[in-house]
């Protein structure tokens, strides 16, 4: 016994139509899956446990600021100070760093000092209803101009630059020490980067900050007349972003040990962007997911990992970030005319 042709075309429309949804909701492990495979028959030591545990150490300082830059994305909103944020808490949290010779004292300036300019930066955009994009460009203006002053340009450096003082070897552990699990190092950048991520992802997903979130970046006028307190929960993105970049600085000024004034998180809001749009967020707000965001930072380190094997010119790594950006919201646009 046949089935009917019109069963058969609807068993094929729905299996059509599950298999766009899947490819659409998750197209973040599809990429994620091709980029690995990619990597693998550019580099076959590539699943190596050393370069594993490199790749994580390597993203978890953008991995950080991009948690924090997927909460802003999702609310409608953008944040292009990061990069400049990262510089002056950096820097003058290195100063920190060599008047109390206390790495601790050191994290807590950096945390409250991100906190600060990332609520200026909430409060600019909803109560002085500046636009996102400008009040950001301001912010990133001012902080780099000065850190510039400051720093004459030049580096802040870790007990500048004397190795022998004790404090000196306890901050660089921060960036470069490890805990031994069972005969494997897992590396204190990307336990952090890991526990980051799953903070998130419980912000997100079970809290009330994250369903006023989606609701805040789906329909602003809905998400008001709904009961969401708009003005407090955009002040709350920036905030926590800002205390993502104090964080994220603790982190980069241990790789470094100097920081430069003129060059330190330059295109760091460009890497986190292009990290959270690879990992599938809207960029028009409403919609995205941390494993997304965190996905979308190894691949987008793994990426430039095979560009440096291919000999491409890190010059062009904006470029590249750009180009990333610019596909994956064509790609985005091209799923909505289609929906």
């Amino acid at each position: 016994m046949t089935r009917p042709a019109n069963s058969v075309e609807r068993g094929h429309m729905t299996l059509g139509s599950a298999g766009k949804k899947l490819f659409s909701d998750y197209s973040y492990m599809v990429s994620f899956v091709l980029i690995l495979v990619i990597a693998l028959s550019v580099n076959p030591n590539f699943f190596t446990w050393r370069n594993v545990t490199n790749i994580f150490v390597q993203s978890s300082v953008i991995g950080v600021i991009a948690m924090g830059m997927t909460m802003v994305i999702c609310a409608g909103q953008i944040d292009i100070s990061v990069g400049a944020q990262v510089a002056i808490i950096s820097g003058f949290g290195i100063e920190v760093l060599n008047y109390t010779h206390d790495i601790w004292l050191m994290l807590g300036f950096c945390l409250v000092f991100g906190a600060f300019i990332g609520t200026f930066n909430g409060l600019l955009i909803a109560k002085g209803r500046m636009p996102a994009m400008i009040a950001t460009l301001a912010v990133q203006t001012s902080c780099r101009a000065i850190i510039n002053h400051f720093g004459q340009g030049g580096p802040f450096t870790v007990a500048g630059g004397i190795s022998t003082e004790p404090y000196y070897e306890t901050f660089r552990q921060v960036a470069n020490g490890s805990v031994n699990v069972f005969g494997a190092k897992f590396p204190y950048p990307m336990i952090i980067f890991i526990v980051v991520a799953l903070l998130f992802g419980v912000i997100m997903q079970r809290t009330r900050l994250g369903k006023h979130v989606y609701a805040l970046g789906s329909n602003e006028v809905s998400a008001r007349l709904s009961g969401v307190n708009v003005t407090l929960t955009k002040v709350a993105v920036f905030s926590i972003t800002g205390l993502m970049c104090g964080f994220a600085s603790w982190i980069y000024a241990s790789r470094l040990m100097a920081v430069s004034a003129s060059s330190a998180g330059s295109l760091f809001e460009m890497d986190a962007i292009a990290a959270v749009a690879i990992g599938g967020t809207a960029m028009s707000g409403g919609r995205g997911k941390i494993i997304g965001t965190f996905l979308g930072v190894i691949m987008f380190k793994i990426i430039n990992n095979i560009l440096v094997a291919a000999q491409v010119p890190t010059f062009l790594n904006g470029a590249i970030s750009g180009a990333i950006i610019i596909l994956a919201v064509l790609l985005q646009n091209m799923r909505g005319d289609k929906k």
